[in-house]
């Protein structure tokens, strides 16, 4: 199972096949998290994803997204995160256990303000990122 593979810093995560989706009994999670992102003014702003693995990740790898807006394309790969040339992250995964300054120290710019998270995806900016300016 390669979502079972993870580092020291990156604990593991099912695979996509065995991940699950939000179903009816999510409801009330659901409801509770609209609820703190309209209290924070961020309901426009973050929205959720399945976490899952495809494959490990080194702790000094980082998930990189580039885009075709004519082709209408994305696409992922894994690149060096002292050599990644993103613009800015995109998704985050919340790590209760481990210190924000340990998290994901590796990715250049990964290491912003703010609570226990995980930069897992950054966008490029050569790519024409959503909301980089054009």
């Amino acid at each position: 199972m390669a979502g079972k593979n993870a580092t020291h810093q990156r604990p593991a995560l099912p695979t996509f096949e065995e991940a699950e989706g939000l179903g009816p009994q999510d409801a009330e999670f659901v409801r509770d998290l609209i609820a703190v992102l309209e209290k924070h003014g961020n309901l426009d702003r973050f929205g959720l994803c399945l976490l899952h693995d495809h494959f490990p990740l080194a702790t000094d790898e980082v998930l990189v997204e580039t885009n075709d807006p004519e082709a209408r394309t994305l696409q992922i790969r894994v690149e060096k995160a002292n050599g990644t040339r993103h613009a800015k992250p995109s998704q985050w995964r919340f790590m209760p256990d481990i210190g924000h300054a340990n998290a994901n120290a590796n990715a250049k710019g990964a290491a912003t303000q703010g609570g226990p998270y995980e930069v897992i995806l950054q966008c490029d900016v050569v790519s024409l990122c959503p909301g980089r300016d054009r």
